[in-house]
């Protein structure tokens, strides 16, 4: 049984930047997303590598091997039990891109952003 949740982030226009990358996986990619993300919830913070990491600001990085490369897909936590997936990229490098993890942290300014004006 789960103890957390997971969602994906939603731009203004209402948009899920993360559904539109994983539909873009090859399936059986994709399948190991959705494995990763069933262990997630299962774990949340305590998820170990290799299946995730935190990367700093509290941003974490749900981590799949696909025939893409190295796919990561970065998350926040929200009121403890809730998963937010906010950008997903293919790994070309040893270390996450600043703009990607930058990415990250704008969006999830926002989204606290949000929660706290729909109090």
């Amino acid at each position: 049984m789960s103890q957390f949740t997971s969602s994906y982030y939603l731009t203004d226009s209402g948009r899920s930047p993360v559904e539109e990358f994983i539909k873009l996986l090859n399936r059986r990619t994709r399948q190991k997303f959705f494995a990763g993300v069933e262990l997630l919830e299962k774990f949340g913070k305590k998820l170990p590598e290799p299946h995730a990491k935190c990367i700093g600001n509290d941003i974490y990085e749900l981590r799949v091997r696909g025939q893409e490369g190295h796919i990561r897909v970065l998350y926040f936590f929200f009121c403890q039990e809730t998963v937010i997936f906010t950008n997903g990229f293919v790994k070309k490098t040893n270390k996450t891109p600043k703009k990607e993890k930058q990415l990250a942290l704008s969006r999830k300014k926002i989204y606290f952003e949000r929660m706290k004006n729909n109090d």
